[in-house]
């Protein structure tokens, strides 16, 4: 990992791409759900810590990963982008693909840390986004990412409040369509490297 690739750019289209995947304001109505079911608590920073460490893991572990099943990042990065597309088309659409796991005996971990934050739709992304960027940038993006979910799993109360049910459906819908433009943009930029 090279500190002279830093770039604000880079970080800022890593920051938000993740940030529309993991959708903590979107989840929200879910997060909301199981804490009641939790007692009315979530542990906020186990569940930060867990979900940031995961993707840090994968960040530097899963091109390693993916070579022991003998693939390469572009290969993962437009199955990724396929993902991405149809996490996009769901929240725009109000549709569900990804079924939430709502069992009321899970904690912080399982399932709000992994699978409803660092789920394998976020894990996908961060592989999609090292072919096309640089590995300090992405670490960068993951942490900005961790302090904004430790502050969101803090605030949920607020936001409820603030937001209600019609401005949380508007919040979904925008990042959305993001999603959408960010999964074309991968797909396009890694099918032309097949074959070469």
């Amino acid at each position: 990992m090279d500190i002279a690739h830093l770039a604000i750019k880079e970080i800022l289209t890593v920051t938000f791409t993740l940030f529309a995947v993991i959708d903590m304001l979107g989840s929200a109505p879910v997060l909301i759900s199981l804490k009641a079911k939790m007692g009315g608590h979530i542990k906020t920073g186990q569940a930060t810590f867990a979900s940031g460490a995961l993707m840090i893991l994968f960040l530097f572990l899963g091109k390693e990963f993916l070579n022991l099943l003998g693939l390469d990042v572009q290969s993962f990065a437009v199955a990724g982008s396929i993902v991405i597309f149809i996490l996009g088309l769901e929240m725009v659409l109000g549709l569900e693909f990804f079924k939430p796991d709502h069992n009321s005996k899970s904690g912080s971990v399982v399932p709000i840390a992994f699978p409803l934050i660092a789920g394998s739709g976020t894990l996908t992304t961060i592989m999609s986004l090292k072919a096309d960027f640089h590995d300090v940038n992405i670490l960068l993006g993951i942490l900005i990412n961790c302090v904004i979910i430790f502050l969101v799993l803090h605030s949920l109360k607020w936001i409820e409040k603030a937001l209600g049910p019609n401005g949380l459906a508007v919040v979904r819908k925008f990042f959305g369509v993001i999603l959408l433009a960010i999964a074309v943009k991968i797909f396009g930029a890694n099918i032309v490297k097949f074959g070469r």
